[in-house]
């Protein structure tokens, strides 16, 4: 193992700590901004493990993730019309750093991702996250060689669902409950 390896699993582990706490969180900002902290983590994990479909991916979600934080604030990010714009732009982040067909595994992840997150609905984000993004991400991972990250989307799936059982799946899913407005 060399340093530049030993470096991205490290990069993975920072990565972790902070999706495990965007779990935990009771509204959608909270995850968005923890979430946001893991990327930063992650994307220079697949930089230094020459995954750059992963890497950039990063950016995008970032970007995505600070503009739904807002959701309740700006107006305009409420606008659904993002949601095929970001998916266009996802299109186009696996175009440019195409490495084969498992680039498309963080196009799945970005797509369902923001479909999910647009609903502004905390038990479809996480629905969402447990049974399509965290799957492909675990594959991406395996296939890059981001072992610290399978760990955190074994996490994510676990913390999610600790997150239903702790807050209740019903109130999660209320468009008038505390998830959705804060």
């Amino acid at each position: 193992m060399d340093l530049q390896f030993i470096a991205a699993q490290a990069c993975g582990i920072i990565g972790v700590i902070c999706f495990l706490l965007s779990y935990q969180v009771r509204s959608n900002r909270g995850l968005y901004l923890f979430q946001a902290g893991g990327c930063v983590a992650f994307g220079i994990q697949f930089l230094l493990l020459g995954a750059y479909s992963g890497c950039i991916s990063q950016v995008y979600i970032i970007v995505r993730n600070m503009m739904l934080s807002m959701y309740n604030r700006w107006a305009w990010v409420r606008w659904k019309g993002w949601v095929p714009v970001f998916v266009i732009l996802a299109a186009g982040v696996t175009a440019v750093t195409w490495d084969g067909p498992v680039s498309l595994l963080p196009m799945v992840t970005m797509t369902a991702g923001t479909i999910a997150m647009w609903t502004n609905n905390a038990g479809i984000i996480r629905l969402v996250g447990m049974s399509c993004q965290s799957p492909a991400w675990i594959l991406y991972d395996i296939l890059t060689g981001a072992y610290s990250a399978i760990l955190n989307e074994v996490i994510v799936i676990v913390s999610a669902l600790v997150s239903i059982v702790r807050y209740g799946w019903k109130e999660m899913r209320d468009p008038a409950s505390k998830f959705q407005n804060q």
